[in-house]
């Protein structure tokens, strides 16, 4: 056996001991939940059955078995259960882990910086790849070049996408691996970026990314292993527990199965196919059951109707303000969607559809009204990211049973992007989280990882507070907005997993669900925002069996073990 494995082994073989009075008792903890009607609950054990579940919450002064089959003292530390991202990609959080990651730069210049680096520390890689860049964070008033590109690496083709992953920038290397020429023409739902001469200027937008992609070198199934090793490293140690993958691909599932084979998938994942395609080859001809005890399912197909503010793809009902030219792209035409849709409802698949213009938002909301009566009872039709809505529309999201998937962190990081993009007057349905409540929406909060940091506790300060890491703007953007604190964690909890249809398997620590929580450094409702933000993950147990410690040198750095 691996030895780094020898731990997970060691804790197995405990859960699966004769049963005493109780299996399993972790005691003595400073413990704090939401019930299903959302209100907090403290407790100071929990009781735990040798498939994982919860048996009981103990408060203090009750009974405790006199003889579990094995007891953990948390010697008062604080307890709560394991978040849910309901919006994250699994594949590329961990891919980034492993490429040159621009997320952190601030200028042009710092980028180019950190593209020098790498390719000097890579020299035999035959493609750079990365990922991260913001032009807004930058305040470079244009997209980056190949040119810019080509002063520093011109002999290798690079590859880098946006920090939103609604486009990429390429050298001219890259573009002649790919093929690109002034006469190439942009695939529908596409832009390639030209310039007053009609050259490709090294940005491809939305569909139009396709072209190049096609050429990058595939990454092996050992890469792909451990690009998911170092992602799901990276989810424990941020206390999720449970996460929606939105577009997951057949490579992706079959990495998920390889790890769930080989007993190292801990984190659960709830899969959206990236289309028709992958769902109908993975699952047949409807959604899959629950594997590897509740930790893997497709379930659900996501889709795209337009692309992302950043990269002006946001499908909009009038011209951007600061690009009178332009409306976004329209990725899939509203008769597309409907089949699309239809397609897989009637397979029993949920269908979760990428839309963040206000365009694009009435228009899925306009597919969903008018599918409803064909496909009747429960379907949970989701809309994804939901950011800039027609506060005339915002009324339809309290029908159907339609979800707002939504992602906090965007409304801190996009505010002055949204403002520039579409002027004061058009800001009246912009992330509008407790408009969306109030009109019988459910939320599911999620980061959209890694296009953010996947840290749920940031998110969670920024929904009720509509204030970034520096306590900006002073009183919350449109704080109106915002939802109470209690709120926030539902929907980054018990609703994200209402949102998959895994309410009845876990989301909160309650008598039948999965025994999946975290020991954190300090008591999560009682901390401010700015304390909250600062909150440390110091365990994470899903289903029982301790799968992450900080410091610890097997779990806190499985990923590079297993390389």
């Amino acid at each position: 056996m691996r030895r780094w494995l020898r731990p997970f082994a060691a804790l197995l073989a405990l859960v699966a001991a004769p049963v005493a009075l109780a299996d399993a008792l972790v005691d003595n903890v400073n413990g704090v939940a939401l019930d299903t009607e959302g209100r907090v609950v403290r407790f100071t054990g929990i009781l735990i059955d040798r498939e994982g579940k919860v048996t009981r919450l103990l408060r203090e002064g009750e009974k405790r078995p006199a003889r579990p089959d094995w007891r953990t003292d948390m010697k008062g530390r604080f307890v709560m259960p394991g978040m849910i991202d309901a919006h994250g990609h699994v594949m590329g959080l961990g891919f980034q882990a492993g490429s040159l990651d621009l997320s952190g730069t601030a200028s042009l210049e710092e980028a180019k910086a950190k593209i020098v680096a790498y390719a000097a520390a890579n020299p035999n890689r035959p493609w750079i790849i990365g990922r991260g860049w913001n032009q807004e964070r930058w305040g470079l008033g244009r997209f980056p070049t190949a040119a810019d590109l080509d002063a520093i690496v011109p002999g290798r083709p690079v590859w880098l996408e946006r920090v939103d992953g609604h486009a990429g920038w390429a050298n001219s290397a890259a573009m002649k691996a790919a093929g690109i020429t002034l006469r190439t023409a942009a695939p529908n739902g596409g832009r390639i970026e030209k310039d007053a001469k009609g050259q490709p200027t090294g940005i491809f937008v939305d569909a139009a990314s396709q072209l190049i992609d096609d050429k990058v070198p595939a990454p092996t199934p050992r890469e792909r292993n451990q690009a998911f090793l170092d992602a799901q490293r990276i989810l424990l140690s941020n206390g999720i527990t449970a996460t929606a993958d939105m577009g997951t691909s057949v490579d992706d599932w079959l990495t998920y199965r390889r790890m769930g084979d080989q007993g190292l998938l801990r984190v659960r994942i709830m899969a959206y196919s990236a289309g028709i395609e992958p769902a109908l080859r993975v699952g047949g001809n409807g959604p899959t059951p629950w594997l590897y005890a509740d930790r893997l399912r497709m379930g659900g197909i996501k889709l795209y109707v337009d692309g992302a503010l950043g990269s002006r793809g946001a499908l909009l009902k009038a011209p951007y303000a600061d690009a009178p030219g332009q409306q976004g792209l329209a990725i899939t035409s509203d008769t597309q969607l409907r089949n699309l849709m239809s397609r897989g409802t009637m397979d029993g698949f949920q269908i979760a559809i990428h839309a963040i213009g206000d365009r694009a938002n009435a228009g899925v909301l306009d597919a969903i009204e008018e599918l409803a009566g064909s496909y009747p009872g429960d379907r949970r039709w989701r809309i994804e990211h939901a950011q800039i809505v027609d506060p005339a529309d915002l009324p339809r999201f309290g029908r159907h049973g339609t979800i707002a998937s939504m992602q906090p962190v965007h409304q801190t990081s996009d505010r002055t992007m949204a403002e520039a993009r579409l002027g004061e007057g058009r800001l009246g349905g912009a992330y509008a989280w407790k408009s969306m409540l109030g009109v019988g929406s459910r939320l599911a909060f999620g980061s959209d990882y890694p296009v953010e940091h996947p840290n749920p506790f940031v998110g969670w300060a920024a929904a009720f507070t509509r204030q970034d890491e520096k306590g900006e703007p002073i009183g919350g953007w449109r704080a109106e907005e915002a939802v109470t604190r209690e709120q926030a964690w539902r929907a980054f909890s018990i609703d994200a997993a209402y949102a998959a249809f895994a309410e009845t398997r876990f989301g909160t620590l309650a008598p039948g669900l999965r025994a999946d929580f975290i020991v954190v450094d300090r008591d999560p409702v009682t901390a401010d925002a700015a304390a909250l933000r600062q909150l440390q993950v110091l365990e994470t147990w899903v289903g029982g069996e301790q799968v992450w410690k900080r410091g610890d040198p097997v779990m806190d750095s499985a990923g590079a073990a297993a390389r």
